[in-house]
C-alpha cells in the first residue's frame, strides 16, 4: 500500500500558493476545508523546528511536483466535491491521491520528502521565498 499523500485540499496547495502566488488556492474550498476521509491535520503552530537545509535541486524538484499536484486537486476537487455517494467519493478521492502520489514520484522525491519540504515551506519564510523565487 502507498503512503497517502492528500492529507487536506488546505494543507496540499500550501506549497503550491506560496510557490505560485496563490494563484491555485483561490480557485480551492475555504481554507481549512478538508478533502473527503482525509484525516486532520495537525497544526505545527509553536514547534521551534530547524528547517532541513534544502538544495536548489531538491526544491525545484519540489516545485515541479507541487505545480502538477495542484493540478491534480483543480481536477478532481469539483469530483468530489459533486459526489454524495461516500463509496463512490473514496473512489474518486484515491483514484486523485494515486495520481498525486504518482506525480511526486515522477519528480524523483518521496512522498516523505514532498510532505516535508511543504511543511518546512509553510514554517519558513525565507524557505518560501526560495520556492517562489525557483518557481519564476
Amino acid at each position: 500500500m502507498h503512503k497517502r499523500i492528500i492529507t487536506s485540499v488546505t494543507t496540499v496547495l500550501t506549497g503550491a500558493a506560496l510557490a505560485f502566488g496563490g494563484a491555485a488556492l483561490a480557485q480551492q474550498p475555504a481554507a481549512g476545508a478538508p478533502a473527503a476521509g482525509a484525516p486532520p491535520v495537525p497544526a505545527a503552530a509553536g514547534m521551534n523546528v530547524p528547517t532541513p537545509d534544502y538544495s536548489d535541486a531538491q526544491l525545484k524538484r519540489f516545485v515541479s511536483a507541487t505545480q502538477k499536484v495542484a493540478l491534480i486537486s483543480q481536477e478532481y476537487t469539483p469530483k468530489l466535491e459533486a459526489t454524495r455517494d461516500e463509496s463512490a467519493r473514496k473512489t474518486v478521492f484515491e483514484e486523485a491521491d494515486g495520481k498525486m502520489v504518482k506525480a511526486v514520484h515522477d519528480e524523483g522525491m518521496t512522498v516523505d520528502q514532498f510532505n516535508g519540504i511543504n511543511q518546512a515551506v509553510q514554517r519558513d519564510p525565507e524557505l518560501a521565498r526560495r520556492v517562489r523565487d525557483l518557481a519564476g
